[in-house]
């Protein structure tokens, strides 16, 4: 996903349409879950270990692998 294509997502979030509102937040929210999915993968491959790649997300490092060390 380009940046351009997030900034509209964003922008859409303050629509007058509480509908529109919510689907363009409902969007964001799978955007940035499937970019982080992205960047663990990345860093991965780069060697970080999960205790790093936890400490740079703010969450521990069993939620982390949790999440995403079947991937």
């Amino acid at each position: 996903m380009e940046v351009d294509d997030v900034l509209k997502i964003v922008q859409a979030t303050g629509d007058d349409d509480p509908r529109e509102a919510l689907a363009a937040a409902r969007e964001l929210r799978r955007a940035a879950d499937r970019t982080e999915a992205a960047v663990v993968r990345r860093a991965r491959i780069q060697g970080l270990n999960w205790a790093e790649i936890a400490q740079s997300l703010g969450v521990t490092r069993q939620a982390v692998h949790k999440k995403y060390g079947r991937h």
